[in-house]
């Protein structure tokens, strides 16, 4: 008898979150996350492009490779995991000004499964952190 089984793929849910910088300019931000230098000054232990629109980020001995599927100069860059099990899903950097006091502000958005969803933005703040001391901004 054969017996056939069923992997079951949870749906990730998409999910944004902002982080204001008072003092650190537009273009600043820009080269820390669209760069591979940049990134793998907060993001990533390592990260160098692999081909093209493709970059391998390094975490210890771990490598998993990202594309740059969009990007707008100065403005958002979006990357998609190549192994990643919902096509759907992607995770972008967005810059914009805070009218209100001139301030930048990243928007960042991500996926992850209903039940990781408060351990992803937990990393995420863990990684901003990082990324303000790298701005040396506290």
């Amino acid at each position: 008898m054969r017996r056939i089984t069923k992997s079951i793929v949870v749906k990730k849910e998409k999910y944004r979150l902002e982080y204001v910088f008072d003092k650190a300019s537009r273009n600043t931000l820009w080269g820390r996350i669209a760069t591979p230098s940049g990134l793998a000054e907060w993001f990533a232990d390592d990260v160098k492009e692999a081909s093209g629109n493709i970059y391998a980020f390094c975490w210890n001995k771990y490598i998993e490779e990202a594309e740059i599927v969009s990007t707008s100069y100065n403005n958002y860059i979006r990357y998609r995991w190549l192994e990643s099990e919902d096509p759907d899903a992607f995770f972008e950097f967005r810059l914009s000004k805070v009218e209100l006091t001139g301030a930048t502000s990243l928007e960042i958005t991500d996926f992850a499964e209903p039940s990781e969803k408060l351990d992803a933005i937990a990393l995420w703040d863990s990684e901003i952190s990082v990324l303000r001391r790298v701005l040396g901004i506290l």
